[in-house]
């Protein structure tokens, strides 16, 4: 499912047009990621967190030639489902 198909998704479950869903969808990821840059976790209750992860520098392999190589650190997003979610994925 993409953001387009949940928009419309959640325009139909609620009666209003799939513009307005589609601003809703937008604004909520738009929020969850300028949280995530600022270094917030985001909980939402019954689905999960999101969380902001520093990885430190590291070597690595270049695949197409076997070279080592320098990465740099970096952050990311990783996402912990609530119990609920995790319930529902495994039965």
């Amino acid at each position: 499912m993409n953001s387009i198909a949940l928009a419309e998704a959640i325009a139909l479950e609620h009666g209003i047009t799939k513009t307005d869903a589609r601003k809703y969808v937008d604004a909520v990821f738009t929020t969850i990621a300028s949280a995530a840059a600022n270094g917030n976790e985001v909980s939402l209750s019954g689905f999960g967190k999101f969380k902001v992860k520093d990885m430190p520098a590291r070597e690595g392999r270049n695949p197409a030639n076997g070279q080592i190589i320098q990465i740099e650190a970096s952050r990311k997003l990783t996402f912990t489902p609530a119990k609920s979610v995790r319930d529902q994925l495994n039965g």
